[in-house]
């Protein structure tokens, strides 16, 4: 039950049944939410999306084994954080996920079994309220994201590169990528990064590894915007005020929060140009500000945050503006090509069973 390739025009008004595989794994991501949002726990992996040469664009395989978290045998030496509402999950999420790992892997010589991707989904978001889809759909778009993933980094995915070693053959022959899926009730950056540093998952299961997972560096995929959401003092605590404030050699709220997270984690920023934001140059010019001691050095503090914080190309010029709410725009109108220029194949599938975002 494959999404046909020569239907571009969404014509269905109500959801189809979904094959039992699909329903199986949906009615999983509902009970996970469901005890997620009734325990105590701030932050929790739900299931690991292992990878799999088999699935691409559609349902389940029939007799796929129940999702469930697996956690690596050994620590990651990174974890790359995709924190997103994914509402839904986008060709921008996948551009920004490959790019990071090509990266990782071409650029700093990491082999691909050696990092972990996390797709964290917060519940509690400090800027977006509740909107279609519920969680456990998005949760189901996310599994089918995190596969597409999967099947970019083979290679097979359209524009999209393989992740190639350092003597030209494809890591994925040899290694592939775990993607994790993981529910966060804090809102906030400084606090999820703790929490994932507390977590006992990413510590490794092989014997004579040690404890904690101090040598497991987060990047954490952001856009221009988050960027200054993040820097920005009003999600830290009451200003400061008073000179005398100032001139105290008490650290800042936004200090306080930060300085640890910097600590353990990097920073990836994909700019955004356009009329909102700037061009490039402009969004350069903002972080080189911040890192000036005259500015950022006033609130947060003297560590050199040059290293910890990455600016990379985003949408080049002639590129289609791809975001989330063009996808849902798409679905509305029941645009198929549109919608493929947003969303891969496994994300359209899912959100044509469940027809979502079609309401007025």
């Amino acid at each position: 039950m494959s999404l046909p390739s020569d239907s571009p025009v969404i014509k269905r008004s109500m959801p189809r049944q979904l094959p039992a595989s699909a329903r199986s794994l949906a009615d999983f991501f509902a009970r996970a939410l469901s005890s997620f949002q009734n325990s105590s726990s701030k932050l929790q992996i739900i299931c690991t999306v292992a990878p799999t040469q088999q699935h691409h664009g559609g349902p389940p395989p029939q007799g796929d084994d129940q999702p469930a978290p697996l956690p690596p045998r050994s620590r990651p030496r990174t974890l790359i954080v995709l924190d997103s509402s994914f509402n839904p999950p986008t060709r921008a999420h996948l551009r920004m996920a490959t790019s990071a790992i090509h990266d990782l892997t071409h650029k700093h010589g990491q082999r691909l079994g050696t990092l972990r991707l996390l797709l964290l989904l917060s519940i509690n978001n400090a800027d977006k309220g509740l909107k279609p889809a519920a969680f456990d759909k998005r949760l189901a778009m996310m599994w089918a994201f995190a596969r597409d993933v999967q099947h970019s980094l083979r290679g097979n995915e359209h524009g999209s590169a393989s992740v190639d070693g350092p003597d030209g053959s494809s890591d994925a022959e040899e290694e592939a990528l775990s993607v994790d899926l993981g529910l966060a009730k804090m809102p906030y950056f400084h606090e999820k990064s703790a929490a994932l540093a507390g977590l006992d998952f990413y510590k490794g299961t092989d014997e004579g590894l040690g404890d904690g997972v101090g040598d497991t560096e987060q990047v954490f995929l952001v856009g221009y915007d988050t960027l200054i959401r993040i820097f920005n003092p009003k999600y830290y605590g009451p200003p400061v005020e008073s000179a005398a404030q100032l001139a105290s050699s008490e650290p800042s709220p936004m200090w306080k929060a930060l300085g640890p997270f910097f600590g353990r984690a990097k920073l990836r920023v994909i700019m955004r140009t356009g009329d909102e934001w700037g061009d490039e140059e402009q969004q350069r010019t903002y972080l080189e500000n911040l890192l000036k001691a005259e500015g950022l050095g006033k609130v947060l503090g003297s560590q050199d945050l040059g290293s910890r914080i990455e600016m990379v190309e985003g949408r080049r010029v002639g590129e289609d503006v791809i975001s989330s709410t063009l996808a849902r725009a798409a679905a509305k109108a029941r645009d198929g090509d549109r919608l493929d220029l947003m969303v891969t194949a496994g994300v359209r599938w899912w959100m044509e069973q469940e027809d979502l975002y079609t309401e007025p």
